[in-house]
């Protein structure tokens, strides 16, 4: 009875483990290598000011302002792709 308790609670363990991994691996997302042609956005800042995001296809005129931090133009898009 003893052993069977036992058994029991390491497959309970097991499968908590399990459920915690999976947990970590769907807020995770898919990982992918850096490199080129897995860039997010384009930053063109001579002769002409542009950052364009390739996965939503924003486009801002004010590569500063997006430099500085200003990415919620960038990031509402996005939100709005995935829903």
């Amino acid at each position: 009875r003893e052993k069977a308790m036992q058994v029991l609670r390491s497959k309970l363990y097991a499968i908590e483990l399990q459920k915690i991994d999976d947990e970590k691996r769907k807020l995770k997302g898919d990982y992918r290598t850096p490199g080129w042609g897995n860039q997010i956005r384009n930053y063109i800042l001579h002769p002409y000011k542009l950052v364009k995001d390739l996965r939503t296809n924003i486009e801002s005129t004010n590569p500063e302002y997006v430099l500085d931090g200003g990415l919620e133009e960038f990031i509402d898009a996005e939100v709005k792709l995935s829903y």
